[in-house]
């Protein structure tokens, strides 16, 4: 018995489409990065970006557990000296709601070429309106988990 490893001709990408709606923001994000990376697939292979296309929508209504909303912070440096900015969630949330989803979803995916590639199959949307209707993303839903 070989053991068959998928060539990158013969892989096909599909279209996904999430409701971020009252989901938990670190729970959801493992669950895209797994399709991100095609871990969802039996052709999976390390090496290769196997994934899928994955499309979130209504990531304005994001939430957070316990006392994150009040405490999580979003480091950026500005290249000047002493210049370290921290953006609380909550004003994350009213001006880029998009990028905490894709920050989240960055930290989970390898830190190479191969994950930036991986990274330029999610789209995220703050409203329910999307532009990918004409792919047609098929719904992907995750089991509900107690929190």
């Amino acid at each position: 018995m070989k053991t068959y490893s998928v060539k990158a001709g013969e892989i096909e990408h599909q279209w996904f489409v999430v409701d971020a709606a009252d989901q938990v923001l670190g729970r959801l994000a493992t669950e895209i990065a797994r399709v991100l990376r095609g871990k969802h697939k039996p052709t999976y292979t390390p090496h290769l970006d196997t994934g899928d296309y994955v499309v979130v929508i209504n990531a304005d209504r994001i939430r957070l557990t316990g006392n994150k909303p009040d405490q999580k912070t979003y480091f950026k440096h500005t290249g000047y000296m002493g210049n370290d900015r921290f953006i609380p969630f909550r004003r994350m949330m009213e001006r880029h709601p998009e990028r905490v989803i894709e920050l989240a979803v960055k930290g989970m995916l390898p830190k190479n070429a191969l994950g930036r590639q991986m990274r330029d199959k999610l789209r995220v949307y703050a409203g329910t309106e999307h532009p990918h209707q004409s792919q047609q993303p098929t719904p992907l839903t995750f089991a509900a988990s107690a929190s």
